[in-house]
């Protein structure tokens, strides 16, 4: 297969989304495991039937979902339990991803976008991505930006960015950097010049290589056969 996987995360209020945006507009593949992660705890799914039994039907809205802000209290002051949730989760989060992953392998995309908040976390996902991407913004930005998109208070940020890998260590992780501190227009450069770099992977030069050998070499046999036959 030519197709690889890149895995793309940030911090909270780093703008990510901005990226991803951009991404989306390229016409790219992104696979958006915030997205997944709320469909599979919607009703009827295995993962929202062992979240009510381990938490309680008290974090549950009057239609009978899950109230997100609810389980994101508990969790956030139970580390315990936010490993507890994860446990449930992930594996039908991942499961997703992969059959969605498939589809765009059929669809013959050259690479796939692995939208993971959490990819240096978890620590998990890492090894199937051929690169990483971070969408990075310098801490001041990061608070200010928080600050003013959820109406906290200058602690209730901190709380929040700290109960994250700061985006300095994530930076050093990474092998691919987006700077989003600036203006929107910059990083879409960033972005523009990181899919080129991207589509012109040495992975798909050795592919096509391999492919135009391959041809060749059926091509070569299919004469011989021919000249064997006419003979």
């Amino acid at each position: 297969s030519t197709m690889f996987l890149v895995g793309l995360s940030g911090g909270i209020a780093s703008g990510k989304s901005t990226v991803v945006a951009i991404l989306r507009e390229l016409g790219c593949a992104v696979i958006d495991a915030d997205v997944i992660a709320r469909e599979v705890v919607q009703p009827h799914f295995k993962a929202y039937q062992q979240i009510v039994c381990y938490f309680g039907t008290e974090i549950l809205l009057e239609n009978g979902e899950i109230n997100r802000e609810a389980l994101g209290n508990i969790i956030f002051s139970h580390p315990e339990k936010r490993q507890l949730l994860n446990s449930i989760t992930h594996p039908e989060i991942q499961k997703e991803m992969l059959k969605q992953i498939l589809k765009y392998f059929v669809l013959g995309y050259r690479y796939v976008i692995l939208d993971i908040p959490l990819l240096f976390e978890t620590n998990r996902l890492t090894k199937f991505m051929k690169y990483t991407v971070l969408v990075y913004c310098d801490p001041p930005t990061q608070l200010s930006r928080l600050m003013k998109r959820n109406g906290l208070s200058q602690a209730e940020a901190e709380a929040r960015i700290a109960s994250q890998l700061p985006l300095d260590e994530k930076r050093k992780l990474a092998t691919h950097v987006i700077d989003n501190s600036g203006e929107r227009e910059n990083t879409r450069r960033q972005v523009l010049r990181l899919h080129a770099r991207l589509e012109d992977s040495l992975d798909f030069l050795w592919a096509r290589l391999a492919a135009g050998t391959v041809v060749a070499g059926l091509g070569g046999l299919v004469y011989l056969l021919l000249r064997h036959f006419i003979s």
